[in-house]
């Protein structure tokens, strides 16, 4: 898993519509909140993401754009964001899945995915990195709510 204070990873996704992002492409711009779900079926990461979508507001509010990487193929990631109204970029790999690229791989005999998240600032620095191999520790609301009023005391 990344750490804080390291450079972001390189990472070159597929949204679901097809479309190539690159965490480098909000650079400059916009700080990144990345939410690594363990599985688009996994109940616990669904609310998760449904605590990001009602805090929309207020990370769009500190200039926090938020991405959900899933494991799953584009299809499915694409069923499951009409499905739940996801608003937020959904991604997946192209060669590999985003887990891998950042440390999240699969644990306790290869079967459990993990989940976590990466919060990088503008200047593409890792402000927040969390990583869990059970779903119910994977979102750090606490870590993340302060990583980014530390980003809003350095603007």
């Amino acid at each position: 898993m990344l750490k804080a204070g390291s450079p972001a990873p390189r990472m070159v996704l597929e949204d679901t519509t097809g479309q190539t992002v690159r965490l480098s492409d909000y650079q400059g711009k916009h700080a990144v909140l990345l939410f690594f779900m363990r599985s688009t079926s996994c109940p616990v990461c669904n609310r998760h993401v449904r605590d990001l979508v009602n805090r929309g507001e207020e990370l769009a509010a500190d200039n926090v754009a938020v991405l959900v990487a899933v494991p799953e193929d584009r299809e499915q990631a694409a069923t499951w964001k009409a499905k739940h109204q996801i608003p937020f970029p959904v991604l997946t790999g192209r060669r590999e899945s985003p887990h891998e690229m950042i440390g999240l791989g699969r644990k306790v005999f290869g079967s459990m995915q993990q989940s976590g998240s990466l919060l990088i600032d503008r200047q593409g620095i890792i402000r927040h990195a969390h990583g869990a191999t059970m779903p119910t520790s994977s979102y750090d609301k606490k870590g993340i709510t302060a990583a980014i009023a530390s980003l809003r005391a350095q603007a």
